[in-house]
């Protein structure tokens, strides 16, 4: 309330905070970790396990939903597209074990979709510099690409996969095909084939996909149910009921079910003004990746041959790859990134709004993603290379709510993000103490680097 008593006009991102709220107690949904930490991990481990490569072959989903790609292939660089699909449901689309549910807190078969709720490119140089990272934000509004058979024009870019599946399996339906497993199987493919144009023409010059890696939900909780504990780092104390995220601040070392709630938390509900949003999200992936990575890499986990058994056993049957993807070479190319030969970034938005049909979406200038994105495929050769930000040196000062970038302002439609290409921000004054290696962000921009156990927000 104002001094004159007449109510406060809410900020569009208070709105939407307030809304989603709202919608959250109605329906939990969760937003998938990127695959890349399974492809990491798997990859790795085909190095070490040798002859446990063909049984994990025996169980992949391989597809051929980049056949026919228009986009020529114009360097040597590897681009592999991961999606993390907002499904409850297994690779026949048949339900999860009911054990499974209780342990993923977020509703059963009848819940989700499929919508791409984690995408994000990873960008391996030919010449072995460090690779790229790019999470690109799931409501960003977009051109749709990919629907022969239609399907609307622009969407937000998650749901992309969805209009191509339904667009998919309502014509091989209307053609007298049966509602069965094959029909299936080609709508997913539909699927995958309009994610995967949407977001070539999003990101500029229509980049190639080299390769894509889709995971589920289950293929994630049960990675991190192998891999277990999982050591990741805090700024401040949190704790959310939607997500059951209950974390202390600092590094702490977590489960498969905390780790679920650790790569889909979005708000603090013990603390209203410790505002979250997709984008805090999605780097919690990037850490998530980056820990997961780094933790295996020094614990020689890689070379526990039964281990690693158990994590190809899992993941085999709840992920689905490109027909072409030569899993060796992928190997040698994600052993090289635990090192932390890579850095990851999230695409800039301009904002929060409104889509003519009444989602929230968010805004975006193109010209800007497709700078953002070409800068950082094609960057600038570097004389030096710059340390990793760390607490001591990082230095961009905490507002009075100990909060820095966009997480700290009233974001509308109106209110430009900051770029992607900006400096690491540092964590407020609350953030943990460190050990040697480790790397504070207080918020979403800048480019996370690899190589250690980042705190975040």
């Amino acid at each position: 309330m104002t001094e004159n008593n007449t109510p406060r006009r809410l900020s569009l991102y208070e709105q939407l905070l307030n809304r989603d709220r709202d919608r959250k107690f109605r329906r939990r949904r969760i937003v998938l970790f990127s695959a890349l930490a399974v492809a990491l991990l798997v990859a790795g481990a085909i190095v070490y396990v040798g002859g446990t490569a063909l049984n994990f072959n025996a169980n992949l989903h391989r597809s051929g939903a980049l056949n026919g790609q228009n986009v020529p292939k114009l360097t040597k660089d590897t681009n592999i597209l991961v999606m993390g699909l907002d499904t409850r449901v297994d690779e026949q689309g048949k339900p999860l074990p009911p054990e499974m549910y209780d342990a993923l807190h977020a509703g059963d078969e009848n819940t989700g979709g499929y919508n791409s709720n984690v995408l994000m490119l990873i960008h391996i140089p030919a010449d072995g510099s460090k690779a790229a990272g790019i999470s690109i934000p799931r409501d960003d509004y977009v051109d749709v690409a990919g629907i022969p058979a239609g399907g609307p024009a622009k969407a937000k870019i998650k749901e992309a996969y969805g209009y191509g599946f339904d667009a998919e399996k309502t014509s091989l339906i209307n053609a007298g095909k049966p509602d069965d497993d094959t029909t299936y199987q080609a709508a997913r493919d539909g699927g995958r084939k309009a994610e995967i144009a949407t977001v070539s023409q999003f990101l500029g010059n229509n980049i190639h996909i080299d390769h894509f890696i889709e995971v589920t939900m289950a293929a994630f909780y049960q990675t991190a149910q192998a891999i277990a504990p999982i050591t990741v780092c805090i700024n401040r104390a949190t704790q959310d009921t939607f997500s059951g995220a209950d974390f202390k601040a600092g590094i702490q070392q977590i489960d498969a079910k905390q780790a679920m709630a650790f790569v889909r938390q979005r708000r603090d509900t013990t603390d209203p003004n410790y505002q979250f949003s997709d984008l805090d999200r999605e780097r919690r992936q990037q850490a998530f990746i980056t820990s997961v990575s780094h933790q295996l890499k020094q614990a020689g986990t890689f070379t526990d041959i039964g281990k690693m058994q158990g994590v190809l056993s899992a993941v085999s049957k709840n992920i689905v790859v490109d027909a072409d993807l030569n899993l060796i070479e992928l190997a040698q190319q994600a052993t090289a990134l635990t090192g932390g030969n890579i850095a990851f970034t999230t695409l800039p938005i301009t904002g929060f709004g409104w889509s003519p049909e009444g989602a929230s979406i968010n805004t975006i200038d193109l010209d800007q993603v497709q700078a953002t994105v070409k800068d950082l495929l094609s960057p600038a050769p570097a004389t030096t290379q710059a340390p990793a930000p760390d607490s001591a040196s990082a230095s961009a000062p905490a507002d009075a709510g100990g909060q820095t970038g966009p997480d700290s302002q009233t974001a509308t439609v109106d209110t430009p993000a900051p770029s992607a290409a900006a400096a690491p921000a540092a964590a407020s004054s609350a953030a943990p103490s460190q050990g040697p290696g480790t790397s504070t962000y207080a918020d979403s921009t800048g480019a996370l680097q690899g190589g250690s156990i980042p705190c975040v927000k």
